[in-house]
């Protein structure tokens, strides 16, 4: 959300032809395991690897134990103790939002009276602290295994700051206690949210036949074996005599980044020697930050463990500037840095962490006496404007009081805040200055007209479904110079606007060397038809990216039973694997409704309806398993069931789009139109975006013979949703079926 065996000719060359074909079916085989395979190949298994704990590196590896020692990574997790916790237990209270918090501490420990999971007011075992710094949460033990943190929080600040106070993470909300963000939810809880990233070799451990976690970790905090991987062999190299000859000393890759930065005479910016960048390092920290899913268990490629985020709506601006909690990865991998080889390392220490003199990391591969100037950055010296990540790292806030700063390194342009929206680091700062002003001012700096073409254009364009955009998402999936997650999210877009003219850069996009790219080039293809979408992503079942193989799988689903042998077989691995990551997931209802959803389209309906149901026990909140189980009563002939499922989703979120849209229909099924026009009308009002629903609600006014309000509505959302080639279809389909000729033209 990956390696495939390599065989040497020799070793195949001994086989007769039949023996050949025997075994080359038993390694192609849905069941062969590794172990299997081993067999066939005569390949010895290797002693298992294991985890010795950071104990075991800090004799050896003294300076690097000492600078990790006190490091936000040492304390990520600690148990609830004198020493450890940070905030006012003693006897405080404060209320936010109807929610109201009271803190206390005996000999025995720290405790929380506040609303539980039914309402009712009790007192909680506070068990463990979260982080540290610039806040602390706190976890308490719930039933079946669960740990949840709590939604109260400690500013760890000094008081000078504003700190030294509790506060709530979500002040401008009364959630309610079956709320999926009330601290007793989904969302605030630790085994499936916060685990992987804050302790040493998590296993989630969730059993979803009695749905309890069996939570295990290696090491509480995040210590050295969390980056590194497990250390045993590393450890018997090293009581072995350590042989030079042992790749990596024993570890299954190193961290060590041998290159250095040097500077030329003709460039006042470093450069990285040799040129070419590893991605090693940066796949081991972008895990834990990045926005992404963890489709199987372990370490490996990021791509083979993980599925990361593109840049989606919602989560960042058009030109890839971060919006939502996304963490660093995202916004670091569209940078110039990236692109010239920079690592995590270059920066940050990797065991201390922390970086005391922002500006000093910069001037090590950018030149103080060209950059930290006047002349290039148009602020007096030593003002909060000269500095380089004022301008070009600016931050936003998370969680009240946690300032991140973007990483993707950019140039400030207004140009793009008045033209798509975007903000800029000027009027961040200026924030009584127009956008013009400081486009101006920038112009006048550089000595230009104008600034340089963005792909934050295309990808502005796109999200939008303007005329024109499928063409310059094409272009912008095809140019080399942008950045991989920048043609990715090219690609994602296109699919959702794709015609036969641009269907060539999504086949482009599956032969890409970027796995980001090839995963969502597979992701495209679902608006094609499906012989043509089997033709083109068949190859792809055998990808080296399980992210990839698994989208695969998921979109070949409904042709299962028309794959040939050779590509059938490579279809039941991945698929296999793909269902092996959602039951990963079983604690998450988005995962029942992926699986429903492949079931639906293997024609299993009875299974499809028990993974739907499944998804609304584990989270009620969650809207599309609603919608999928109504859909999965419709092909029962049974929309008298589907209408009670719908009704119960409107209970849980009255004004649900996505539920009212699917209401619409399913009672237009039914003829019964007068009761669909006002469902129909209120989705398409919610979501005047969606050209979906616009046309379904123009259409069903024509065809309840309200045709003059049809043309004005279709013509109104025709304007918001330009690109939207359906809605002129339906206006031009209207007014000829009328004999307004001219008009239809």
């Amino acid at each position: 959300m990956h390696r495939l065996l390599t065989v040497t000719m020799v070793g195949w060359a001994a086989l007769g032809v039949a023996c050949f074909e025997e075994e080359r079916l038993k390694l192609e085989s849905p069941s062969a395991t590794p172990e299997v395979a081993r067999e066939i190949l005569g390949i010895k298994r290797e002693p298992a690897v294991s985890y010795v704990g950071g104990d075991a590196c800090g004799g050896c590896h003294t300076e690097e134990a000492s600078r990790w020692d006190g490091s936000h990574h040492d304390l990520a997790m600690q148990e609830a103790i004198a020493g450890n916790v940070l905030a006012d237990f003693d006897d405080t209270s404060f209320e936010v939002a109807g929610q109201r918090f009271t803190f206390h501490r005996d000999e025995t420990g720290y405790f929380v009276r506040t609303a539980g999971v039914d309402g009712n007011f009790e007192d909680f075992r506070v068990v463990f602290t979260f982080g540290v710094e610039p806040l602390q949460q706190y976890l308490v033990q719930q039933p079946g295994g669960r740990f949840h943190a709590l939604s109260a929080a400690w500013d760890s600040r000094p008081a000078g700051q504003g700190g030294q106070r509790w506060f709530h993470l979500q002040p401008e909300d009364g959630l309610r206690p079956d709320d999926v963000l009330h601290w007793t939810g989904l969302a605030g809880r630790w085994n499936d949210m916060c685990a992987d990233c804050h302790s040493t070799n998590v296993t989630k451990g969730y059993r979803p036949e009695n749905r309890v976690y069996e939570t295990t970790w290696t090491e509480m905090d995040v210590a050295c074996e969390a980056c590194h991987g497990p250390g045993s062999h590393h450890v018997d190299w090293v009581q072995a005599g350590t042989d030079p000859e042992v790749p990596n000393a024993g570890w299954e890759h190193t961290l060590v980044d041998a290159r250095s930065w040097t500077f030329n005479l003709r460039s006042p910016i470093a450069e990285r020697d040799p040129p070419t960048p590893t991605s090693r390092q940066i796949e081991t920290c972008a895990p834990c930050h990045s926005r992404r899913a963890r489709i199987a268990e372990g370490r490996g490629d990021f791509l083979d463990v993980f599925r990361p985020a593109l840049l989606d709506e919602g989560l960042y601006h058009a030109d890839g500037q971060i919006l939502d909690e996304v963490y660093v990865w995202g916004s670091f991998v569209q940078s110039r840095m990236y692109t010239a080889g920079v690592l995590c390392s270059d920066c940050h220490d990797p065991h201390r962490l922390t970086i005391d003199e922002p500006d000093a990391i910069c001037a090590q591969c950018h030149k103080s006496e060209f950059f930290d100037e006047p002349s290039h950055h148009h602020h007096k010296p030593s003002s909060a404007g000269s500095s380089c990540v004022a301008c070009h790292m600016p931050a936003k806030t998370y969680m009240v009081v946690d300032d991140r700063r973007d990483h993707g390194f950019r140039v400030p342009r207004p140009d793009l805040s008045d033209s798509i929206g975007v903000p800029n680091a000027c009027t961040g700062c200026h924030t009584s200055a127009s956008n013009d002003w400081a486009n101006k001012a920038i112009l006048s700096w550089t000595r230009r007209v104008s600034h340089p073409v963005h792909w934050a254009t295309a990808l502005s364009a796109g999200r939008r479904q303007v005329p024109g955009a499928a063409s310059s998402l094409a272009t912008l999936s095809r140019d080399a110079s942008a950045p991989p997650i920048v043609r990715a999210t090219a690609l994602s877009l296109l699919g959702n606007q794709l015609d036969r003219k641009n269907t060539q850069a999504v086949l482009d996009g599956l032969e890409d060397e970027s796995a980001l790219v090839r995963m969502a080039a597979v992701g495209a293809t679902e608006s094609m038809s499906s012989i043509d979408r089997e033709r083109a992503i068949v190859p792809l079942l055998r990808d080296p990216a399980r992210a990839v193989r698994i989208d695969a799988a998921r979109l070949l689903a409904s042709v299962r039973g028309q794959l040939q042998p050779r590509p059938a077989a490579a279809f039941e691995r991945a698929l296999a694997e793909y269902q092996q990551a959602q039951n990963r997931n079983a604690d998450r209802p988005e995962a029942h409704v992926n699986l429903g959803i492949l079931y639906s389209n293997l024609g299993q309906i009875p299974a499809a309806r028990s993974e739907f149901e499944k998804a609304i026990r584990i989270g009620r909140y969650f809207l599309p398993a609603y919608v999928n189980l109504a859909d999965i009563h419709r092909i029962r002939r049974r929309d008298d069931e589907g209408e009670q499922v719908l009704n119960q989703a409107l209970e849980q979120v009255p004004d649900s789009p996505e539920v009212l849209h699917a209401l619409g229909l399913l009672r237009v099924r039914q003829k019964r139109l007068d009761e669909a026009l006002p469902v129909l009308a209120r989705a398409a009002e919610l979501v005047p975006r969606n050209p979906r629903y616009s046309y379904v609600y123009g259409i069903a006014l024509h065809s309840a013979g309200e045709t003059s309000q049809a043309i004005d509505f279709l013509e109104a959302a025709a304007l918001v949703n330009p690109g939207a080639g359906d809605l002129f279809l339906a206006i031009s389909t209207i007014q000829r079926d009328m004999g307004r000729h001219p008009d239809a033209l």
